[in-house]
């Protein structure tokens, strides 16, 4: 899959963002070694601190659907932006310690704007569990 198809996966699964409040739709779209992908969009609440990203949603659906860290080849994200879609700091902590080092992640808009990085890009000293050993 190119990741031309797999935004436009991404592109898709803004269509199950519930973003009544902000009206900021993201899509993600995870692909894995075998072709599957795993669709995710933004969810929010009225208690904004219990929003939910696109991009982790599309982790962990496909964590819950009994795909390993090693599975995960790439990470789509989409947004109505003016520059590719950046993922917020928590979501980059969490795509730190559930994608492998070398996932491509391609950053994206409905422009068709792309920008391909790597997560020790996105977040360099990344927290991990060697930091919870005493």
């Amino acid at each position: 899959m190119t990741k031309e198809e797999l935004i436009k996966e991404a592109i898709k699964a803004r269509d199950f963002s519930y973003s009544p409040y902000s009206k900021f739709k993201v899509g993600s779209a995870l692909l894995t070694k075998d072709g599957r992908i795993f669709l995710g969009a933004n969810i929010e609440n009225a208690s904004f601190p219990v929003t939910m990203c696109g991009e982790r949603n599309a982790t962990y659906n496909a964590y819950c659907h009994g795909i390993k860290k090693e599975d995960i080849s790439a990470i789509a994200i989409v947004a109505d932006t003016s520059v590719p879609c950046s993922p917020c700091g928590a979501c980059r902590q969490v795509l730190a310690e559930l994608l492998p080092e070398d996932t491509h992640i391609y950053l994206a808009n409905l422009k068709g704007d792309i920008k391909e990085t790597r997560i020790k890009d996105l977040l360099p000293y990344a927290f991990d569990a060697s930091e919870l050993k005493s």
